[in-house]
């Protein structure tokens, strides 16, 4: 048992984590055990490893196959959902939209109606910052417009628009984190980013790093910021953890439904994430300069006053240094 944030006694509860298996979903699950909460992981394994679910259950299903839903919520008896089973490279996106479109949005249609059906009745949602498109304003808070210039913030969008109508009808609360540049690695580096999921900046300058990569390509060095690369955001994996956490005893104690930011509020261009990885690493990082890519935005990021408000969020790790530090320990650990 704990003590919600209004003071109300709540049982621990049975959480489902789709896409469990996978970077950020595995350090939920850890942080919900360590808190006391039993955790069954719903994933297909396409993108996941099977040897990141460490702690609570595991089902292997796919939210493509209705049945394979239906099997799990019978099987357990669940109080929440951690939804995190998603596509999430913004260049395959605008490349491959269908395939975006139906894992992003109809599987995750899928669950819902599941959830419907079962009588679940809190959902923590994935979301992203893309769902901004280009900021008008920066840092950007969550009443900006939503305005996404790729499939990938576009289906994360449409599943934000449907959550408030299951709420009305159907009494499902839900919170939805925009995610700006989720980094780092477990501190006790017991889970990290795995090789063939690496798309994001920081793990692939340290692929560089180990010598698996012979250089890392920049996408655009004509933007309007101070070195003419793109400028981002990054969060540290332990943090957002921290932040679902939050959500579901918020939730649970009978909290309200919102859409929050999650990030750092303070943002890193692309050469200042490698110059910054080559004094960590004390390794030279070869740059090839490229043309910018589709659906790049120039600048992101957030403002996450309205999680520190609502839900007491505080973050442990705020320096670049130490979110590529506990990267870089993983990165090492997994190229022996």
């Amino acid at each position: 048992m704990y003590l919600g944030i209004k003071g109300l006694i709540v049982t621990k509860a049975k959480v489902l984590i789709t896409g469990g298996a996978g970077f950020i979903g595995s350090h939920v699950n850890k942080l919900l055990t360590q808190k006391g909460y039993k955790t069954v992981v719903f994933d297909n394994l396409s993108t996941g490893h099977r040897g990141f679910v460490k702690w609570g259950e595991f089902f292997k299903g796919d939210l493509g196959k209705k049945s394979d839903i239906s099997r799990c919520l019978s099987k357990y008896n669940v109080k929440a959902v951690m939804h995190f089973a998603a596509f999430t490279s913004v260049a395959e996106s605008v490349s491959e939209p269908a395939k975006y479109y139906a894992n992003n949005v109809v599987n995750t249609l899928n669950l819902l109606e599941a959830l419907k059906n079962f009588g679940v009745k809190n959902f923590i949602f994935s979301s992203s910052a893309a769902v901004y498109g280009i900021p008008q304003k920066t840092p950007i808070p969550e009443g900006h417009v939503l305005c996404p210039i790729n499939p990938y913030g576009e289906t994360k969008k449409m599943v934000e628009t449907f959550l408030p109508d299951y709420e009305a009808a159907y009494g499902m609360k839900y919170a939805s984190f925009r995610y700006f540049n989720a980094a780092g690695a477990d501190p006790d580096c017991e889970l990290g980013q795995w090789y063939d999921s690496f798309s994001h900046l920081i793990p692939l300058v340290l692929d560089a790093a180990v010598g698996r990569k012979r250089a890392v390509q920049v996408f655009g060095t004509d933007y309007d910021t101070p070195d003419g690369t793109c400028v981002r955001d990054y969060v540290h994996v332990a943090d957002l953890a921290g932040a679902h956490v939050l959500a579901l005893e918020s939730l649970l104690a009978g909290g309200g439904s919102a859409a929050f930011n999650l990030g750092n509020g303070r943002g890193y261009s692309v050469l200042e994430v490698i110059r910054m990885v080559e004094e960590i690493t004390g390794r030279k990082i070869k740059v090839v300069k490229a043309g910018r890519r589709n659906g790049d935005a120039p600048v992101s990021v957030a403002s996450s006053r309205k999680a520190e408000k609502i839900l007491k969020w505080k973050r442990k790790y705020f320096r670049l240094e130490d979110i590529i530090g506990t990267a870089w320990n993983w990165h090492k650990k997994i190229a022996k």
